[in-house]
């Protein structure tokens, strides 16, 4: 065996002299890791225990920070591989499951409203900040008039966005109104902040003949081509491949913009969403993907969703930049979007957001959360660590709010909604005709038959039709 060790480094030796290869073979430094210490070791066994109590912990595998690293002292040589130069080393060794210290959470203000020191953020005028305040309370507002109507019977369905309106503002106001956003569907804020009117909102729940979508979808499925905001589509994370293929256009047609989409804890569990960060990562896509990591996907817990450290830390396994962000501070939220969006478009790379946040409204108007959360819990994030709240803290401390001005605008935008839901009650639905049209330029003839077989029923059973249907 020897001998053969010996011949064998001859052998390289020489080829590397006479063929040049060097670029095969080279030494190269590592420096070490140490193993965990008994105090990390602790410390991780906590963090573990606190959100993956259902893990098995592996005796195989050895404890160390990370092997990228190796030791001053060992001569290690570098393989040429066609993934990359990598250097190796005789030692097996695993890379840890994770991390003993979770990402920590980029915050400004703390619970009290108050700027925590030495924070690093991008200020934001009185008019920005005013207006950010302003459109969060309303959106709590409208939040508050469509649920009601959907429990009156006069929507079918209906989601609120309690609880996650920093997310919703405070990202719509740090991006360009060029930038193409793909939603989830708990994103109404963005569109609110656009320019998207009560009015509209009203319509498309309703589904008249007003609505952009020519009542084709459920309530809440907004879209906007005058406002760059796709379509709410209800199948979960396909928007992230998408808004992988908006990015890289964008980036083709050299345009100053970026892809901006949505995603909510539970739907990094999709296949889609592995595929949108791979795919935009690869091509260097402009995109921003922003995670509102709300604790609940539906009535499924984080614990059961995953056992890495929440979302950020999937980023890096994409190569691609991340940050995690205290979803309930606007400020910080606005500062972290913004940033994003600055590398997004001028380095041409996407950027990972992890917003953490909470749902305190039930998942839709389908769902009963006190049925897999405790009352006591959904409350305290309501009252305690209300984002709308926190934020209107700040400003009013600014100087820049009172209590009069809260009184007229939640008075004001009640007023609107209350007319904008009776206008569109008012409004007859759209033909019929419109649920085959937009999708082939000329009606296929198994179209046509459809049409012609509805238009036979409608005639014939004209009682199971609402007042006003048209033919």
């Amino acid at each position: 065996m020897a001998i053969w060790f010996a011949r064998s480094r001859n052998i390289v030796s020489s080829l590397r002299h006479n063929l040049n290869l060097s670029g095969i073979l080279s030494k190269r430094d590592y420096s070490p890791r140490p193993a965990f210490t008994n105090s990390q070791l602790s410390s991780r066994s906590v963090f573990l225990d606190s959100i993956t109590s259902l893990r098995h912990e592996s005796t195989a595998v050895e404890k160390q920070h990370d092997l990228v690293q190796q030791s001053d002292e060992e001569d290690v040589q570098e393989l040429d591989f066609p993934g990359g130069k990598l250097g190796y080393t005789s030692e097996m060794k695993f890379i840890p499951e994770s991390s003993p210290k979770r990402v920590p959470c980029y915050r400004v203000l703390d619970e009290d409203g108050r700027i925590i020191s030495d924070s690093d953020f991008i200020p934001v005028s009185e008019q920005l900040a005013v207006r950010m305040y302003e459109q969060m309370a309303t959106l709590q507002v409208m939040d508050h008039i469509f649920y009601e109507a959907q429990r009156q019977g006069r929507i079918s369905f209906f989601i609120t966005t309690v609880g996650e309106e920093a997310v919703n503002i405070a990202s719509a106001a740090a991006l360009s109104p060029d930038d193409v956003v793909l939603p989830q569907y708990r994103e109404p804020g963005v569109l609110l902040w656009r320019g998207f009117t009560l009015q509209e909102f009203a319509n498309q729940c309703f589904g008249n003949k007003a609505d952009h979508g020519k009542g084709r979808q459920m309530p809440v499925h907004y879209g906007s081509n005058r406002y760059n905001y796709f379509t709410v589509s209800s199948p979960i994370a396909t928007q992230l491949p998408q808004a992988a293929g908006v990015g890289y256009s964008l980036k083709m047609e050299k345009k100053n913009a970026c892809a901006v989409t949505f995603i909510g804890d539970g739907g990094t569990s999709e296949g889609d969403f592995h595929a949108g960060l791979n795919f935009a990562a690869v091509m260097e896509a402009p995109v921003v993907f922003i995670c509102r990591n709300n604790g609940w996907a539906i009535s499924t817990h984080i614990s059961e969703q995953f056992r890495s450290d929440g979302i950020v830390v999937k980023g890096q396994a994409y190569g691609i930049r991340s940050i995690r962000v205290d979803g309930n501070d606007a400020l910080a939220v606005y500062s972290a979007v913004r940033s994003a969006r600055e590398m997004a478009v001028t380095e041409q790379r996407p950027v990972l957001i992890e917003a953490m946040t909470y749902r305190v409204g039930h998942h839709s108007t389908s769902d009963d959360s006190t049925k897999y959360r405790a009352a006591d819990e959904i409350q305290y994030w309501k009252m305690s660590r209300n984002p709308v709240n926190r934020f209107k803290k700040w400003v009013e401390d600014n100087g820049w709010w009172s209590e009069e001005d809260e009184s007229k605008l939640r008075s004001n935008a009640r007023k609107q909604l209350l007319q904008a839901i009776q206008a569109s009650e008012k409004w007859d639905k759209p033909p019929l005709t419109e649920l085959f049209s937009d999708v082939y330029d000329v009606k296929t003839k198994n179209l046509e038959e459809q049409e012609l077989g509805l238009r036979e029923l409608v005639e014939k059973q004209p009682q199971d039709y609402p007042p006003g249907f048209h033919i």
